[in-house]
């Protein structure tokens, strides 16, 4: 039976304009990818045998953007989408691991999917053709496999990045890598240090975020340790713990598994322990202990991050969790609220997230005890935030403009009383009420002159 895609309305109207005019075009790439796995995607690319001039003379449309005509492409805006359409071609020398040097016009679509990265990609469709494929990218489609087309290590010699692209395909589509596609990965993977920090954070982050991330991370630390030399030493670093039956580098990409498949969140599990190896020693027993390591983790973590470009948010958010992941207070309302302090209302499930996925990518002993520790830690969570208790600034009865009122002159000591306050507040040693705090205010400046 005919493979059949249903291509979109205005893809097909593209495709049919330039086909009219005595031209071949084909919908491209991962979208006939996608659509054949029975996924959404996220974008359509043609390609066509016009050269981009009659591109942009055939299809007419007042909005076409040629910023990519020396590669051949160009971006047409057509009811309120934007589509790549480029020439096939072939290309020239790769000198910078990254784009040709020159590349060629050709007329057969067969030519053009030779230059293509793995064979699930190398693929072309239309109505009028059918499915074009050249290289089994169905095939590994159906047994679920990424592989080159052609010699993996001229691919990968091309466009380094494609080593990230390999194993983000392979994590967030489960499929697995073939075997030569895979010993290349790992042979070339000094080639990503020729990569761009963002675009290798890009392609790190979705693969963080895929089904089998687990499966990534174990094959290929030697991968990510090119551009995160610091997870090296966790990779067989025996944890001599109760606590542990894994090493610190399978503990923490079982933790990355084991929670929520959200950016911030799979970032900090990835760093949550990256200081151990710097904190371990060993007492008289034998038995590992990792003191500071939170803090160590959190200073790498940040240094990692910085840079690997990501924002500042995702750099402060992910090292307050790293920071605060291994505290085990007891579950009451001030503790929970010193803690509050820290994270804010956002991130604090958040922290609860990396705790659990900590605890069961651990050994079986006490685990359900600290999986009833972090339940009651929510519980009182929940009931903090119900009550409206207060564990920041903003949220005192009070403020800066009150306390010039009664006579505080703004500066420094102003903000040492408020932090002072809300630290009492948090602690239950004062109620949240106005009259209260003034007084009370009037006593900690006193004792500050």
């Amino acid at each position: 039976m005919e493979l059949k895609i249903n291509l979109p309305e205005n893809v097909k109207y593209l495709i049919n304009k330039l086909t009219n005019s005595g031209y071949k075009a084909y919908a491209v790439g991962g979208c006939i990818r996608d659509s054949i796995m029975g996924l959404e995607p996220n974008d359509w690319d043609i390609c066509t045998s016009a050269e981009p001039d009659m591109i942009v003379s055939v299809l007419g449309l007042p909005t076409i953007i040629k910023n990519g005509l020396r590669h051949g492409t160009v971006t047409v805006r057509f009811n309120g989408e934007s589509y790549e359409i480029t020439t096939f071609r072939t290309d020239g020398v790769y000198s910078d691991n990254r784009r040709p040097e020159s590349v060629t016009f050709v007329t057969d679509v067969r030519e053009d999917l030779s230059r293509r990265d793995f064979t699930v990609n190398a693929l072309a469709y239309n109505e009028t053709d059918g499915l074009i494929d050249c290289f089994g990218g169905l095939d590994d489609i159906k047994n679920r496999m990424i592989r080159c087309v052609g010699d993996p290590d001229k691919r990968f010699a091309e466009d380094g990045l494609r080593l990230m692209r390999a194993v983000r395909f392979a994590s967030c589509l489960g499929f697995e890598i073939e075997e030569k596609t895979a010993q290349s990965i790992h042979n070339n993977r000094e080639l990503l240090k020729n990569i761009s920090a963002e675009r290798i954070t890009s392609e790190l982050i979705k693969l963080l975020c895929g089904r089998n991330s687990e499966k990534i991370l174990t094959d290929y630390p030697d991968l990510i340790g090119v551009f995160i030399p610091e997870i090296l030493p966790m990779v067989g670093f025996s944890q001599q713990n109760p606590h542990h039956c894994y090493d610190v580098w399978i503990h923490t990409v079982k933790a990355v598994s084991f929670i929520e498949r959200e950016p911030l969140l799979r970032i900090a599990a990835l760093f949550h322990d990256i200081g151990k190896p710097d904190c371990f020693t060993a007492d008289e027993h034998g038995t590992g202990h990792f003191h500071g390591h939170p803090k160590r983790s959190a200073e790498l973590a940040r240094d990692i991050m910085t840079r690997l470009r990501l924002d500042n948010k995702t750099i402060d958010d992910s090292e307050v969790l790293i920071k605060l992941h291994d505290l085990r207070p007891p579950a009451k309302d001030k503790n929970v609220r010193r803690l509050l302090s820290k994270t804010g209302k956002e991130l604090f499930p958040k922290l609860l997230s990396l705790k659990k996925a900590d605890a069961l990518a651990q050994s079986s002993y006490m685990r359900a005890e600290k999986l009833r520790y972090i339940e009651q830690l929510r519980k009182v969570y929940e009931k903090v935030i119900s009550s409206g208790d207060a564990y920041e600034l903003k949220m005192l009865d009070i403020n800066g403009k009150d306390l010039i009122s009664s006579g505080m002159r703004p500066g420094k000591d102003m903000g040492s009383v408020l932090n002072e306050l809300l630290s009492r507040v948090i602690e239950g040693e004062l109620p949240n009420e106005k009259q209260t705090l003034l007084k009370a205010a009037q006593e900690i400046r006193n004792s500050l002159s």
